[in-house]
């Protein structure tokens, strides 16, 4: 950090200049709720509805997709046609939630509301971006509505925003260029990890001997949720109430669910499904066909299938994986993708055929799996507790970075 204390010692001992983001900055549209003195220039950008966006990808392309979200894609000149545009943005969504993007280049967008600066000489866009990156919270809000949110743009285009040097800001996006450089080389060094994981399960769990093949329906108990109505008749903030396990209750990369948000009433219980400890659930609707191995004992909506009671020697550990494996999630894939909605049920579920091996065999497998899955998934060890080291030190140094005393 000794170089750019040492530039703003030289250029901004004494503090810099801050503005308001109307004054620096030209958006794609004049806005209903901003006065017209606030918007100087406005650079309008044809933009193409999310799902027209998806639909343009083509693998290889050289033109950027730039979604509103975290859909990241590329097409080609003849598929962007009268879509296409040219430029240096910064990117909030127009609709949702404050996802801020940057691109330089081609890109086609969808429902985003765009902004460059009015004066590169005055300020960078990338250190336009990663200031609106620094303030995500703050855009947050000024988000509104009931139901899809939208931001208020006079509240956005009031923000301000410190302005030093040119020097400074180009050593400040140096410096995080770096840290966002390391991030998306550790992702991509996991991401790999996680491919490499894959394959090796699947190799693991290809068995050629079909007598060791198991109907999941002939070997435990499945069964779908049940959801209390109206279920907010039956929260309760009682200590002694009983677990209510819902899809936020999982952490990205968990295998296990270990606590809820939410706990309901005896009453509630009965008019829902009672799991046991061990127990495993899947998502029937949602992310379908994930398994959850249950740490805590707990009632499940209508939104779960349940697998429990098992009547076979097999591991619950070596269940996981089996579950989790490409073979058995195609099949589930190819079943409950084949009607108008999505949806996996106990029926599915329960024909679905997995090989159960010796327990020793089981214990093998699930060692080795085991460690894969640890490495690539546990948040506190190997790649993914890098990642989240790194992606801390980042956003602190991008805080002080992005911290200055007023002129």
């Amino acid at each position: 950090m000794s170089k750019i204390d040492d530039l703003i010692a030289q250029y901004c001992p004494n503090g810099v200049e801050f503005k308001k983001l109307w004054e620096l900055t030209a958006w794609d549209k004049r806005f209903n709720d901003v006065d017209n003195r606030k918007q100087i220039k406005i650079i309008k950008y044809p933009y193409v509805l999310a799902k027209t966006l998806k639909e343009m990808e083509v693998s290889g392309g050289d033109i950027y997709l730039l979604a509103a979200g975290s859909y990241q894609g590329w097409t080609t000149k003849n598929k962007a046609k009268k879509h296409l545009c040219e430029g240096e943005v910064v990117a909030i969504p127009e609709g949702g939630t404050a996802n801020v993007r940057y691109y330089k280049g081609r890109f086609v967008t969808s429902n985003n509301r765009l902004a460059t600066s009015l004066d590169i000489d005055v300020m960078h866009n990338k250190y336009l971006y990663y200031f609106m990156l620094d303030n995500v919270d703050s855009i947050q809000s000024f988000y509104r509505g009931s139901g899809i949110q939208h931001p208020n743009m006079a509240q956005v285009l009031d923000m301000d925003i410190p302005i030093p040097p040119l020097p400074v800001q180009q050593e400040i996006v140096k410096i995080l260029d770096t840290f966002t450089e390391l991030e998306a080389e550790l992702e991509a060094e996991l991401e790999a990890r996680k491919k490499q994981y894959k394959y090796y399960r699947d190799e693991l769990l290809s068995f050629d001997d079909k007598s060791i093949f198991n109907e999941l329906g002939d070997i435990m108990t499945i069964a779908r949720g049940a959801s209390p109505r109206p279920i907010s008749s039956y929260i309760t903030n009682d200590i002694d109430g009983i677990n209510w396990i819902k899809i936020g209750d999982v952490k990205t990369g968990a295998k296990y669910i270990t606590t809820t948000k939410q706990k309901i009433t005896t009453a509630g219980a009965k008019k829902s499904r009672l799991l046991k400890k061990g127990s495993f659930v899947l998502s029937n609707s949602m992310s379908f066909g994930r398994p959850y191995i249950l740490e805590i004992d707990g009632c499940i909506h209508d939104g779960w299938i349940s697998m429990s009671c098992f009547q076979h020697a097999v591991l619950p550990d070596f269940l996981y994986h089996i579950l989790n494996s490409e073979r058995t999630q195609q099949y589930w894939i190819q079943r409950a993708c084949s009607g108008t909605v999505q949806n996996l049920n106990a029926a599915i579920v329960r024909k679905t055929k997995i090989p159960v091996p010796s327990l020793v065999e089981q214990e093998r497998i699930v060692a080795i799996l085991d460690k894969f899955d640890a490495l690539v998934n546990d948040i506190t060890i190997g790649l993914p507790a890098e990642i989240t080291a790194r992606r801390q030190q980042y956003e602190y140094y991008r805080n002080q970075l992005l911290t200055f005393k007023e002129l």
